[in-house]
Order: C-alpha cells, then structure tokens, then sequence
C-alpha cells in the first residue's frame, strides 16, 4: 500500500472541503499499491488531522491543544477538530480556531486521514474505521477485544500509546497519564475511606495521637511510585511492593525510608493486605492484561470498608474481584470492601492531563503525519506502538493477549 493524494475539491467521499481553503487535502491508502517492504509510504506533506470529541463515559480530555495545530499547521499539515472537543479541557472552539484549525463536525473529523484520540473507539464511533486511516490513540486492546476486532476488520491503521516505547525501554505516552493516575489514586483512596462514602471513615494521614491509614501499593512503575509518594506526602503509612529490588533500591533512596518497600510475591501480597484501609493497584505488562496479583480470597481478608484503587483496570485489571466503572458510578461493594475502578482515571481532571498526555504525543504526531507509518521501522519508538495494519496484528503482546497471529510485515 502507498498514501496517494486525492483532490476531489467537491466534497465527495475521500476528501473533505475545507470552506476557504484552495485545495482539500485528504490521504488515503490507495490499495494494490505497495513499496517492497509493504509499509504504507506517505507521499503527500500535506495531510488531514483529525480530532474528534471523546466519547468515553465522562471522558473530557481531547487529542490536541492549540499549539499542536499550531506546530502540524507549521509543517504544513490541516487540522479538523470536531465542535466542543476541547470544552471539557476548557478549551473553546475559537482557542482552536484562532491556532489555524477548521472546526467541523463528527464524520468530517473522522474523514481524515490521520486521526488523533485519546480514549479507544467506543460502540458508535466504530463505524468510521476503514482502511484508509491511520489512527493514534490510548487502545488497551488486550482489555477490549471487541476494539481490536473491529480495527482488524476495518483494516484500520493503529498506533498505540501505551506501547509506544523509547530506545532507552521507557514508555513515553503512557508516562504523563500514569503520574496523573497515580497521583489521583491516593486523593480518590481518600474520599472513599469517609464514611459517607462507603470506607471506614479513616482520615488518610490519620491526627495526633490516631495511628494514620495505611496505604498499600503494589507496583512500583510510575503509576505506583506517584501513588506512594502522594500518599506519603499525606502522612499516610505507605508500603510500596515490586519484583524489581533495583527499583524499590531507587525509591528507598529518593524517600530515604519514608515509604516502606518490599519484594513483592504472593506471600507478602497476603501479608500486607489484612492491615491496609487502602489498596492501590498499579501493575502493568506493556501491551497485555495486567496480571491479576490480588487473589478474591486475599480481598475477603481485607478490613471491612477498605478501599481498592486497580489503576490497572484498562489493561483488565489486578485484582480479582475488580470491573470496569466509570466516572458516573466509580464505585460497588464486593466482599464488604469498596472497589473504585475506573478505566479512565486522568479524565477526572482533563485540562491538566490533556496538556500532560499531548506535551509527550505531539512529537509523535508530527512525524505520523510528516512520514506516515513506515517510520515505524529499525528501532524507532513507534515501532514499539504500531498495533494493526493490514487486517492483522503488529504487536507481540497484543498478539499474544488475544491469542491471534501477529503480523509477518517487517
């Protein structure tokens, strides 16, 4: 496959107008023609943006700020930002507009040829992948099959943030969204543990005299290490557990004992649980089902009205009596404990995090739309992010995830 340039100047199918714009710009995948690597090769510099509102339950965040269409409209790139997508991020339509964006509606912003989201597709919105897209977004497709099944029937380009993966391994799009999750988990572990809301009614760093909550935290990746730290910063008793001793080593120095580590197995899980009002989870494996580390039996010997934060919960969760909530109903009781689990946490505060998440993507996106996929080759971090192509599967975890074939393109 090869990106051709369509003109269709009138509004037809494979392009999109542009009211006071000489030419309308529209990549597309023209198929049968391939490059000999069978890499889609973008040989137009001047590509559609899209950016269309989210449409997760209470999502707010959006794909872009001002100055990403600012900086692809100074590589000569367009950019569509669907009606009210940076409301909730306060952000207006004429922020927007006043940038050098065309502000359109829903099908218009999907129309184009690469398309820039921050949640994954939901139900209504699946209608709009075809082959001739590229899109660029958080996909979690281990723990939404029924996503991925549709990207690979579409014939969808995709790009996944979380495993966008720089050369030195770290995972620079999910990062800012991990630190605002886990800084949240602790706040969230908190107003849970009132009574009003269901918890004990312990006060997170505890009064003179009144031992403090104590906070237990499994995983200690950005995620984990932000919880603890804000945890602390609370006064809250905190023990962090990981499998990486040099990790825990890392924390121990920067805390200077402050957070209590531990090597994290089955045994210490079990130990740790039975004394914790709050329980954080924030475990991940790049691209698979976050590993389930807290067994039901292990929730049963929690307190009564303790809390469970699972971060983890859009990789499928590590927790065993854990399901997906949403910002509308965050939270249900199971074994007399309270489980808040939503898969969208950092859009509880959406203009910090939509500013966090596109200082780290904008890159990214300019280099999408100046070389088009085939940059993701030899060692370039969106190597580690491309997710389908062709109607199959380019990610070995996502692959082995879902238990389908991964793609034989180089």
């Amino acid at each position: 496959m090869e990106f051709d340039l369509a003109l269709p100047g009138d509004g037809t199918p494979g392009g999109v107008r542009l009211s006071g714009w000489s030419k309308t710009f529209c990549p597309r995948i023209v198929p049968g023609r391939q490059t000999s690597a069978g890499w889609p090769t973008l040989v137009s510099s001047g590509v559609i943006v899209g950016v269309p509102v989210e449409r997760k339950t209470a999502e707010q965040r959006v794909g872009m700020t001002p100055d990403g269409v600012r900086e692809l409209a100074a590589h000569g790139h367009r950019v569509l930002v669907e009606r009210g997508a940076g409301e909730g991020s306060s952000i207006t339509d004429s922020d927007f507009e006043l940038a050098g964006a065309q502000i359109v509606g829903t099908e218009d912003a999907w129309s184009a040829g690469l398309v820039v989201k921050v949640k994954e597709p939901q139900p209504e919105e699946l209608a709009f992948l075809r082959p001739d897209l590229v899109l660029f977004a958080y996909l979690h497709l281990a723990a939404y099959p029924e996503v991925a099944n549709a990207l690979l029937g579409a014939g969808t380009t995709s790009f996944a943030y979380e495993t966008v993966r720089s050369p030195d391994g770290a995972l620079p799009l999910l990062a800012p969204m991990s630190e605002v999750a886990g800084r949240m988990a602790p706040q969230i572990g908190a107003h849970f543990l009132e009574r009003p809301h269901g918890g004990r009614g312990v006060l997170l760093g505890g009064a003179p005299g009144v031992r403090p909550a104590r906070v237990v935290v499994i995983g200690a990746g950005n995620v984990g290490w932000n919880a603890a730290w804000i945890a602390q910063g609370m006064e809250a008793e905190v023990i962090l557990l990981d499998r990486d001793i040099d990790r825990l080593r890392w924390v121990d120095q920067i805390h200077r004992g402050r957070i209590m580590t531990l090597t994290s197995n089955r045994g210490a899980i079990a130990r740790a649980l039975p004394e914790a009002d709050l329980l954080i989870g924030a475990v991940l494996v790049a691209g698979e089902r976050a590993p389930v580390v807290v067994s039901e039996d292990m929730v049963r010997a929690m307190k009564p009205g303790a809390v469970v934060v699972d971060v983890a919960i859009d990789q499928g969760g590590c927790i065993a009596t854990s399901h997906e909530t949403t910002h509308e109903d965050p939270v249900y009781e199971a074994h007399g404990i309270v489980h808040y689990a939503v898969g969208n946490i950092p859009g509880a505060v959406p203009h910090t995090s939509t500013y966090a998440l596109t200082n780290a993507t904008l890159p990214f996106v300019v280099t999408l739309a100046q070389e088009g996929p085939a940059c993701a080759r030899d060692g370039h971090p969106l190597m580690g992010g491309l997710t389908t192509i062709s109607g199959e599967i380019a990610n070995p975890a996502v692959a082995h995830a879902l238990g389908r074939p991964l793609s034989g393109l180089p």
